[in-house]
């Protein structure tokens, strides 16, 4: 290959890939890349709401799918005690069901804890945050002064 067949294929290249070409950066108008999209809001009332229905929820399946637990274990018993081998895989059923299900209870209360944790620790910044302000005379900033600037 000659130099100018190399320099015509690195210019069909560079032609070709400029159409595909997609740096990685943040978009020049307003930033982040959103098109005017906001950030993230969560209300303190919304962060509670979801929690209580994460705590609902596990509450329900903690007396709803034990509902049948008992019988099934039975039963699997008998059939097992009788010969059957229907009797082993409804115990194993039953050990899955009940593995399931607790993972499930863990998932909505770990959930409904992350939460609450979420909640509290943002109120705690949010004091930390009223109370560290300070104004341009070094002077503490109450909540009073600082809802003077928002009005």
């Amino acid at each position: 290959m000659t130099w100018d067949e190399w320099e015509q294929a690195k210019a069909e290249v560079a032609a070709s890939r400029a159409s595909h070409m997609q740096l990685n950066q943040a978009a020049a108008s307003g930033g982040g890349g959103g098109g005017g999209q906001k950030d993230l809001v969560v209300h303190d009332d919304q962060l509670g709401k979801l929690g209580n229905l994460a705590y609902t929820l596990r509450e329900g399946l903690r007396v709803d799918a034990d509902h049948a637990r008992q019988n099934t274990f039975d039963a699997s018993i008998e059939l097992f005690n009788d010969g059957l081998d229907m009797g082993s895989a409804l115990t194993e059923l039953h050990d899955a069901w009940n593995t399931k299900v607790g993972t499930l209870k863990e998932a909505c209360a770990h959930i409904s804890n992350h939460l609450d944790y979420s909640r509290a620790q943002h109120a705690k910044d949010e004091v930390q945050i009223t109370t560290a302000m300070r104004d341009a005379k070094d002077a503490p900033m109450t909540e009073s002064r600082i809802q003077d600037y928002w009005k």
